[in-house]
C-alpha cells in the first residue's frame, strides 16, 4: 500500500516503512477488492454519499486505519484518530465539542475509534447522540466480532464491513512497489530478489503492516548486500504466527481442532494443534479442551480416551514444552482415530433437563439409609433390595422418585465399545422386566 505523494514522509527517516508508505486514496490500497472494486457495495455507498457511520472488522494489518483515512480524504472530512485503549468518555466529549463548532462553519469530522471493542457498553453509548445528529461520522476499527463487542444501539446505527487477510500475491505486489519507492531506496542500498519477497509474503501471514516491517528488517540486516532466501529465513525464524490468544482467532483455532478430531481427520487435527502451539497458545488450555473432547465426542465408545487425554495433560505438566507438546499430539491422534459417540453428552443433557423440570422430588424411602431409630420408624430403607443378595444381581424396585416414571436417559450408540454396551443394557432391561413379571405372579 503506497502513497502517490512521495514527498509526504521524505524528511521522516525514522518513520516505520508501513506508516511512511501508507496510501492516500482508495485506488492505491492493495487488497480488500470485495470492498473497493468498482460496483462493490462499500464503494458504491461511499460514491453515492450513503455510507454513514461504519465499523471495520478484520485481523491486524488489513488496512482498517488506511481505509478510514481514504474515506475521510474522499469526503473532505477532518480525520480525528482516537484510541479506546488510552482515551475515555471525557476525551470523546472534547472531540465532539470541537466537531460541533467545526460543523457550524460547514466542516465535517470523522472520528476514527481504534479498538472500539475496548470501550464497554456504557462508554459506547457516549457516541450515540452525536452519530445520530450528524455531528460526527464514526468509524470504529476492531479485531473482535462486533456482534459481541459493540452494543446493539450503536451497531444499529453503523454498517459493518469485514476486512480480509491480505493474500500472499497482494503482499508480494505491496513489497515489490515498496522496493521501487524513493523512501525505501533512500534508506536502503540493497537488492531483494522476487524469491525473497515470496518468502516474506508467506511469513507476513496476511498482515500488510507486518510484510513491510519484515521487508525493512531484512533490508536493514543485509549490510548493503543482496538478500538471499537463506538469510531471510534466518531473520524470520523467530517470527511468531499471527494470533490473538484472547481474541476471536483463539476460539476459531480451537474450534477447528475440535471439529477436525470429531471428523476423524487426524492430519488436520495435528495441523491445528501445531498452529496453536506454534502461535504461543497455552498448552494446558489445549489440554483441557482435549479432555473435554474425550468426554463429549468419544465417551463410552472408547472409555480409554479419557485416560489417554488426562495422562497427556499430566505429561505436559511434568515435561513442559517442547517435550510435553508431543504428549498432546499423541492424545490428539488417539482421539481423532477413536470411535465417536456423544451418547453420554446427550444423556447428561437429558438428565439435567429432567432434574430442572421436575424440581426437588423426594428420594424414595427404600433408597434412603436408616442410620437412626427414628429413620427406621419412618420406614427409611424399607423395601430396599440388596443387589448382591439378589438372583443374578437384579432388583425389581424403581430407582427414580415416586411419581416419576422410569426414564430412558442414556441411549448407547453403535460405534466402538458402545455397540457391546448397548447389548448389555438391553439384556439387563429384559432380565429385570422378566424378574418383575415373575414377582407379580
Amino acid at each position: 500500500m503506497l502513497p502517490m505523494n512521495e514527498n509526504l514522509f521524505q524528511n521522516q527517516s525514522d518513520t516505520p516503512l508501513a506508516e511512511a508508505l501508507r496510501p492516500d486514496g482508495l485506488d492505491d490500497i492493495v487488497g480488500q477488492e470485495h470492498l473497493l472494486a468498482p460496483g462493490a457495495p462499500f464503494r458504491r455507498a461511499l460514491e453515492t454519499g450513503s455510507l454513514g457511520s461504519f465499523i471495520l472488522w478484520g485481523p491486524p494489518g488489513t488496512g482498517k486505519t488506511t481505509l478510514a483515512l481514504a474515506v475521510a480524504a474522499r469526503g473532505g472530512e477532518t480525520f480525528v484518530r482516537f484510541s479506546a485503549v488510552t482515551g475515555g468518555v471525557a476525551d470523546v466529549r472534547k472531540i465532539v465539542a470541537r466537531a460541533a463548532e467545526f460543523r457550524k462553519t460547514g466542516g465535517a469530522t470523522m472520528l476514527f475509534v481504534d479498538e472500539i471493542h475496548r470501550f464497554n457498553r456504557v462508554q459506547q453509548d457516549a457516541f450515540l447522540p452525536h452519530v445520530e445528529n450528524g455531528t460526527i461520522r464514526l468509524c470504529g476499527a476492531t479485531t473482535e466480532n462486533p456482534s459481541f463487542h459493540v452494543n446493539a444501539p450503536l451497531l444499529s446505527r453503523c454498517s459493518v464491513h469485514v476486512l480480509r487477510s491480505i493474500t500472499d500475491e497482494s503482499l508480494f505486489t505491496l513489497m515489490e512497489r515498496a522496493l521501487g519507492h524513493s523512501i525505501f531506496t533512500q534508506r536502503y542500498r540493497v537488492r531483494i530478489p522476487p524469491e525473497v519477497l515470496s518468502v516474506l509474503a508467506m511469513a507476513a501471514d496476511g498482515d500488510a503492516r507486518r510484510a513491510l516491517n519484515l521487508l525493512e528488517t531484512v533490508a536493514g540486516s543485509a549490510g548493503g548486500e543482496e538478500v538471499t532466501v537463506e538469510a531471510a529465513r534466518k531473520v524470520l525464524k523467530s517470527a511468531p504466527l499471527l494470533y490473538d490468544r484472547s481474541g476471536e482467532e483463539h476460539y476459531n483455532h480451537i474450534s477447528a481442532l475440535h471439529k477436525s478430531m470429531r471428523s476423524s481427520d487426524v492430519d488436520a487435527s495435528l495441523y491445528w494443534l501445531a498452529r496453536m502451539i506454534r502461535s504461543g497458545d497455552d498448552p494446558l488450555y489445549i489440554g483441557r479442551r482435549v479432555v473435554r473432547f474425550a468426554t463429549e465426542d468419544v465417551g463410552m465408545a472408547d472409555p480409554s480416551a479419557l485416560t489417554v487425554a488426562m495422562r497427556a495433560v499430566d505429561c505436559y505438566r511434568f515435561l513442559g514444552s517442547p517435550e510435553g507438546d508431543l504428549a498432546l499430539a499423541e492424545a490428539v491422534v488417539y482421539l481423532a482415530l477413536a470411535p465417536k459417540s456423544n451418547s453420554v453428552y446427550t444423556a447428561w443433557g437429558r438428565a439435567v433437563k429432567l432434574a430442572e423440570e421436575k424440581g426437588s422430588l423426594p428420594v424414595p424411602h427404600h433408597l434412603r439409609n436408616a442410620t437412626t431409630e427414628l429413620m427406621k420408624v419412618l420406614d427409611y430403607g424399607k423395601g430396599y433390595q440388596y443387589a448382591h443378595d439378589s438372583e443374578e444381581g437384579l432388583v425389581t424396585h424403581p430407582n427414580f422418585p415416586d411419581g416419576l416414571s422410569e426414564q430412558e436417559i442414556y441411549i448407547p450408540g453403535n460405534r466402538g465399545r458402545e455397540e457391546r454396551i448397548s447389548e448389555i443394557l438391553a439384556d439387563w432391561k429384559e432380565r429385570r422386566s422378566a424378574a418383575r413379571r415373575k414377582g407379580r405372579e
